[in-house]
C-alpha cells in the first residue's frame, strides 16, 4: 500500500465518524461535553420582580419630598414573600432577592435612612423602579438559550441548573479500547529481563483519550502471537468499544502480527502507511462499525499518531466541531534542514518574546526518546519537500495541552 500525506488519513480517519447517540446525564457529569439537542427554560428567571439590594420596598410617590417618614408594616426575606400591599405612606423591610410586594414600586436602600421602631426615614429621594430585577430579567420559560452541539462549559452548568434541567442530553462519550503487543514489554515496576523494556505507552494514550472526553478499556499487553492478538481484538469487540487503539506490531516483521490479527477478523483497511515523521507505519482501518488505529510502537511516534489522529477522532464522535487542534506562527531558533516526501512534526520547547513565540527543536529527535517528548511544549510541522528554513524565520507549530 502506498503512502498517503497526512490530510488524506486523517480524511479517511473521519469520513465514517459521527457523533455517538444521545444520553441523559446529570449537570455534574457534563462538563466540557456537547449537547446532543437544543435546550430552553423551564421556568422564568427572577420569577417575579425582587428586589436587589437590601433596604426597603415603597411607593416612590411617597420619596419626592425628603426627608420623609415611612411606617414599616412587615419585612420581606428571600423565599418568604409579603403579601400584604403596602399603601400609601406605608414601606416594608426588604432583603436581596425579597419578592416586592403589591403597591410598592421601588427600593429604598439602607444606607439612605433610619430605622427607629415602626418607623424608617427617607434622607435622599427615590425614583420609581430602582434596584428592582424585573420578572424574566435574565430568561423567561421556553426561551432556547442552548443549541445542540455547544459543548458545556462550568459557566453554562450554573445557568443549566438555573433553567432548572438536572439532567442533560449529550453525546456518549466514546469507549476507546486499548492494548499493547510486544514480548519485549512488561508492567511498570516489574523487573525487566534480557532484551525487555517497561511499557510505557498505554498510560499517555489512556490519559489523552480521557482528556478529551472518552472512557478507556485498558485490555493490557498482548503477546507477540496471531491468536492472543486475534483474542485481544475480540475482547475490543465484546466490549463494544467504539475506537480499538493498538501500539506496536503495526509494520511487517516476522512479529508484526496486529495487521494479520485485523485481517483475520475482515477488517476493512483504510490505509497502512502515512507520508510523516514520526508515525509512518500507521494504520486504520473499520471492524464492525468500531474504527480501528494501529499505532507504531516507539512511544514518540505512538503520542504524537495519537494526537494527530485519535484525538479528532474522539472529538468527532463526542459531537465537537473543533477536531484538529490549532496551528500557530513562530520563530525559528536553529536552522532546519529541507525536508524529504515525508512531514515531520519535530518536539520543540517554547518560549515568548515581544514578537510572538519562539520555538527551539531539540538537536535530537529519536522516536525512542521520551525525555523530549515529556519536556515538548509543540510540535513543529515541517511540510513535505519543505526548502531549508533558517534560523529566525517563521515556521508553523502545534501546541501540547498542558
Amino acid at each position: 500500500m502506498a503512502l498517503i500525506s497526512v490530510a488524506q488519513a486523517l480524511d479517511q480517519v473521519l469520513a465514517h465518524a459521527a457523533p455517538l447517540p444521545a444520553e441523559l446525564v446529570p449537570l455534574d457529569d457534563a462538563l466540557g461535553r456537547v449537547l446532543a439537542g437544543d435546550l430552553a427554560a423551564l421556568r422564568t428567571q427572577p420569577p417575579a420582580d425582587v428586589s436587589a439590594m437590601d433596604g426597603y420596598a415603597a411607593r416612590a410617590s411617597d420619596l419626592a419630598t425628603v426627608p420623609t417618614q415611612l411606617r414599616v408594616i412587615g419585612e420581606v426575606a428571600a423565599g418568604r414573600p409579603f403579601t400584604a400591599a403596602v399603601g400609601a405612606r406605608e414601606a416594608a423591610r426588604i432583603f436581596t432577592g425579597g419578592v416586592m410586594p403589591p403597591g410598592a414600586d421601588t427600593v429604598v436602600v439602607q444606607e439612605i435612612t433610619e430605622h427607629a421602631g415602626d418607623t424608617v426615614t427617607v434622607l435622599k429621594p427615590v425614583s420609581k423602579g430602582r434596584h428592582i430585577r424585573r420578572q424574566g430579567l435574565d430568561f423567561r420559560r421556553g426561551d432556547t438559550l442552548f443549541a445542540a452541539g455547544h459543548r458545556l462549559s462550568a459557566r453554562d452548568l450554573a445557568l443549566l441548573a438555573g433553567m432548572n434541567h438536572p439532567r442533560v442530553p449529550l453525546h456518549r462519550r466514546p469507549k476507546v479500547a486499548l492494548f499493547a503487543t510486544g514480548d519485549e514489554l512488561v508492567a511498570p515496576g516489574e523487573e525487566p529481563g534480557p532484551g525487555q523494556i517497561v511499557y510505557s505507552n498505554g498510560f499517555a494514550l489512556a490519559a489523552l483519550a480521557r482528556q478529551h472526553g472518552a472512557t478507556v478499556i485498558d485490555l493490557g499487553l498482548v503477546r507477540d502471537e496471531l491468536e492472543a492478538t486475534i483474542a485481544a481484538v475480540r475482547a475490543a469487540r465484546s466490549a463494544a468499544a467504539d475506537i480499538l487503539v493498538t501500539t506496536g506490531g503495526a509494520s511487517v516483521g516476522e512479529y508484526d502480527l496486529v495487521h494479520k490479527a485485523f485481517a483475520a477478523e475482515g477488517m476493512d483497511l483504510s490505509f497502512w502507511k502515512v507520508a510523516m515523521r514520526p508515525g509512518r507505519p500507521l494504520m486504520h482501518g473499520r471492524l464492525a462499525g468500531m474504527h480501528v488505529l494501529g499505532l507504531p510502537g516507539n512511544p514518540v511516534s505512538a503520542y504524537v499518531c495519537a494526537f494527530l489522529f485519535l484525538v479528532p477522532l474522539i472529538r468527532r464522535m463526542s459531537g465537537r466541531s473543533d477536531l484538529n487542534p490549532p496551528t500557530e506562527s513562530a520563530l525559528l531558533v536553529s536552522a532546519l534542514p529541507e525536508n524529504d516526501e515525508r512531514a515531520d512534526y519535530l518536539r520543540a520547547t517554547l518560549r515568548y518574546s515581544a514578537e510572538g513565540p519562539i520555538a527551539t527543536a531539540f538537536p535530537v529527535q529519536d522516536s525512542s526518546m521520551m525525555v523530549s517528548l515529556a519536556k515538548a511544549d509543540c510540535l513543529i510541522i515541517r511540510a513535505p519537500y519543505a526548502p531549508a528554513a533558517a534560523a529566525g524565520s517563521r515556521c508553523t507549530i502545534v501546541k501540547f495541552e498542558r
